[in-house]
């Protein structure tokens, strides 16, 4: 078991389901409400380590009741609380979020509030953190300087980077040369290189701008067509299972640290991304993001159910 980590961020998801998603200055009557774990770190953490992942997990929190929130579900999913840093400046985040009922599409809101704080004394605890980990895995939901930093710390000690570029935003050039991985989903890859993803072309187009900017691998999510895969020599088209669909919340976050636990257990690159896949796809069958992610057996029973070739 390969030794892995993710740095990002909490927030308490705050969630209703509509029967319509309301449209600018619309009050809609909401059918369903639950607040609970999630957060774009906190989400790929849980992804992974119930999928069996060796992890080392980091985020940050207010002193206020949503971070008891936060503990708790760390606890229950067996994420150890090293490296989860708190702060009295600002709020534990949170993510207002109404879903679809009858399509399980969504809109979200979210405040970072503390995820937004890292410093310079947290980088420097992460620095041991990260010591003999394999792969580092960050999404864009904490303040972009600490990123950039913990980018540029990996790739110092030899740490493959994959990143998740969400919410989108443009960083410095030089910083695509350290990583290993980037996984957008269509939108964000379409931002990033100004290629549409419409299909396997423009896909394909997308992949070959990231690898001028020095990425090595490129995975592009693709919703419900799927997964766009290309590791520089080869590419493929990942396709969707035939599931019910609840609640598509979480799904780019499942599929995320579904990846890294395949990597965690030696999987190769492709293989893991249809692990990734897999996790993605059961979790869009329940309603919520951290709470929805699937255990190990499950996944393990899909893949043997779905004769799926790891």
């Amino acid at each position: 078991m390969k030794k892995t980590a993710v740095i990002g961020s909490f927030v308490v998801d705050l969630m209703a389901r509509t029967p319509h998603l309301p449209e600018p200055g619309e009050t809609v009557m909401g059918s369903f409400f639950r607040a609970g774990p999630g957060g774009k770190g906190a989400n790929q953490a849980a992804a992974a380590r119930r999928a069996g992942c060796d992890l080392v997990f980091s985020t940050k929190l207010g002193e206020d009741d949503f971070a008891g929130i936060a503990l708790s579900s760390f606890q229950r999913d067996g994420i150890g609380l090293d490296y989860v840093f708190r702060t009295g400046k600002a709020p534990t985040g949170a993510a207002l979020i109404s879903v679809d009922e009858a399509t399980g599409q969504n809109e979200i809101v979210v405040v970072l509030g503390a995820c937004s704080t890292y410093d310079d004394n947290d980088i420097a605890r992460l620095d041991q953190a990260l010591t003999g980990c394999e792969y580092l895995l960050l999404q864009l939901e904490i303040n972009t300087d600490a990123t950039e930093k913990l980018i540029r710390l990996a790739a110092k000690k030899g740490v493959r980077v994959i990143l998740n570029p969400a919410p989108v935003q443009h960083l410095p050039e030089e910083l695509y040369r350290m990583l290993y991985l980037v996984t957008p989903n269509e939108v964000e890859a379409r931002i990033l290189t100004g290629i549409p993803c419409d299909g396997p072309e423009g896909c394909k187009g997308a992949a070959e701008a990231f690898f001028q900017k020095g990425v090595q691998k490129v995975i592009i999510t693709l919703g419900g067509r799927g997964v766009y895969y290309n590791d520089g020599e080869s590419e493929a088209w990942l396709h969707n299972y035939d599931v019910p669909v609840v609640d598509t919340t979480g799904a780019g976050d499942a599929f995320n640290g579904g990846l890294l636990a395949g990597l965690s257990q030696g999987l190769p690159l492709k293989a893991a991304a249809l692990y990734g896949n897999v996790v993605a796809n059961l979790a869009v069958t329940r309603i919520g993001t951290a709470p929805a992610m699937p255990a190990a057996r499950e996944i393990a029973a899909f893949i043997q159910e779905n004769n799926i070739p790891l």
